[in-house]
Order: C-alpha cells, then sequence, then structure tokens
C-alpha cells in the first residue's frame, strides 16, 4: 500500500522487498521509476514505510518496532517493541513522517500482538527515535491507517478492530505530550482527507453508504446510500475505497456479484460539495483497493512490476 501525503510529493512502496520513494511533484505520467530505493536488512519483516522528503533517511515499522536507516540501508536507530510479541498475524503496526520531517508518528496494535496493555499512538523524534509523546487508545485493533492533516499540525488514525468495526481519533502535538481526541462512532471507516484539508470522507463499516463529513468535529455534510447510485441496496455495497480525485470530486466505488457469484466493482464520480452522483469512472484497475486518487486531478494504480502507474483525469 502506498503511503502519502495529502498534498502528496513523496509515496513509498514494497517493491520486491525493498523499499522505494517516488517523487509525485515531478509532475510523471505512466509507470513511474523510484528516486530512492532502500534495502532493509534481510531478515526484517517491513510492514510500513515512509521516506523523508530530503531522501536522506527512511522509515518502517516491523512487528516488532520501528526503524530508521540511512537511503543505502544503514541503520540509524530502533525503536523497539516490548514485549516481543509470539504472534505473526493479526497485528500491524503502521508508521506516517510528519511534514515537517520531525517526528515519525507509530499506531501500536499492542493488544492483538499480545502485550497485555491497550493499543498504543506513539509520536517519536525522527532523528533520535525517542518517544515525544504518547497515548492509550481503548482500541483492540488489527491495524491502523494514519492521514496528515495539510495544514501539517495534526494527524488522523482509523483502527480497523475486524468484526467489532473502525475507531478514529486525531491527535497534535501540544507541549510535552499529545492531545488526543476521538470521534464519538465505531462504525465508520476513514477513506480520505479533502485536498484543502475542510473535509473528509468515510464509508459505513458495514458498507451501506458512504458519507462526507466537516473536518474537524465530523458534521455529515451529506450521506449517500446505494440506492443514490441507482443500485439495490440488498444486493450491492460500498466499497471501502475511493477517494478525493480533485478538490470538487469524489470517487465512490460499488461492488456487487453477478449471477455466476462473480465479483464485480464499479466507481462513481460524485460532487464533493453537493453529493450529486455524476458519472461512472474507469479507474483503470479491477481491483479496488488498486486505485488511489491523489486529489489533483491524477491516481495511481500498479504496474506488474509493482511499480506504480499514475494516471491524469484528462
Amino acid at each position: 500500500m502506498d503511503q502519502l501525503l495529502h498534498h502528496p510529493q513523496m509515496i513509498t512502496r514494497l517493491v520486491d522487498g525493498r523499499i522505494c520513494a517516488y517523487d509525485l511533484a515531478a509532475g510523471g505520467r505512466g509507470v513511474l521509476s523510484p528516486v530512492l530505493v532502500c534495502r532493509p536488512s534481510a531478515d526484517e519483516d517491513v510492514v510500513d514505510h515512509a521516506v523523508a522528503a530530503g531522501l536522506a533517511h527512511v522509515y518502517y515499522t516491523t512487528l516488532d518496532g520501528v526503524v530508521c536507516t540511512t537511503a543505502d540501508g544503514a541503520e540509524v536507530w530502533r525503536s523497539g517493541f516490548e514485549p516481543r510479541s509470539g504472534r505473526r498475524f493479526g497485528h500491524r503496526p503502521s508508521c506516517v513522517l510528519s511534514s515537517d520531517g520531525l517526528v515519525v508518528w507509530v499506531y501500536r496494535p499492542d493488544a492483538m500482538a499480545g502485550r497485555d496493555r491497550a493499543d498504543q499512538w506513539v509520536a517519536l523524534d525522527a532523528g533520535t527515535g525517542s518517544v515525544v509523546a504518547q497515548a492509550d487508545l481503548r482500541t483492540v485493533g488489527h491495524g491502523g491507517q494514519q492521514w496528515l492533516h495539510p495544514a501539517g499540525e495534526e494527524v488522523l488514525l482509523d483502527v480497523g478492530e475486524g468484526q467489532d468495526g473502525s475507531v478514529m481519533y486525531r491527535a497534535s502535538l501540544a507541549g510535552d505530550g499529545m492531545e488526543l481526541i476521538g470521534y464519538p462512532w465505531d462504525d465508520r471507516c476513514l477513506i480520505a482527507l479533502s485536498p484543502d484539508g475542510h473535509h473528509f470522507m468515510t464509508v459505513h463499516h458495514e458498507q451501506a453508504d458512504v458519507a462526507v463529513h466537516a473536518y474537524p468535529e465530523g458534521e455529515v455534510r451529506f450521506a449517500l446510500s446505494v440506492d443514490a447510485f441507482g443500485h439495490d441496496p440488498g444486493e450491492v455495497y460500498v466499497e471501502w475505497s475511493g477517494g478525493y480525485l480533485s478538490p470538487d470530486t469524489l470517487i465512490v466505488t460499488l461492488g456487487g456479484e453477478t449471477e455466476d457469484e462473480e465479483e464485480w466493482f464499479r466507481h462513481y464520480r460524485v460532487d464533493a460539495r453537493s453529493g450529486q452522483v455524476r458519472t461512472e469512472f474507469d479507474a483503470r484497475t479491477d481491483n479496488p483497493y488498486d486505485m488511489r486518487p491523489l486529489g489533483d486531478g491524477s491516481w495511481l494504480t500498479t504496474d506488474a512490476s509493482g511499480h506504480p502507474i499514475r494516471w491524469t483525469d484528462s
């Protein structure tokens, strides 16, 4: 999965065991070539990854820690999760680098890892790996997606608890600690932030509808159920994918099955301000999770090589 900012400059992907960074600001189209390729230690199980804007350092999580290396893979620091987990599945720590490159935000699914404690959200000094701030969460999550707000101060976290739902937080650093705010629901999955940071998009955990909320408090601006797209809610569902193709256009994905029990997916353009459903959208991929709108009229899919393909809406 791509790790991207919402005014994206760099994204990273894991390709053949290497962390590859791609410069979206360069404006390339088609299959993108990495501007950095970093090979972690052979015995590392890389889960998530990020890269500094200047390409001097690479950050990644494993099941048991966070690692910072130089671009050529030499270890700079390591922050371990103690005790080490004896469970190899069901818990995937995530990381994201702050917009100014000074802080690594890390979601730790400690409960599912068997560490006999609550999940944690931790802010680490990107230069040293020391803890800047941390907070216990009320979740038992398998993994967590993090989003940087475009203004640069706040970070959003969506913790997936499997069949139990999805819990959402926002946080910022305040003094010597973390100011943590939880959203008052556990049944909505965060999909995307608008390019200007004024709104965000969620899909109901049971996939009944898609909604756009005002940032930061989360007031619902509009919600669309399956029938708004001309489909039967008893047979079709809203997929947990899509996002902002541009400031004015959302991509919403619906899924269902044919009479032969074959899955199908369709993408739709939706007016991000009014909620009006417009036309179908050709994402150039059959995998709904392989389509990543970037908010500037372009989106990413994946080449057979594993490198991203950038398409443009023109």
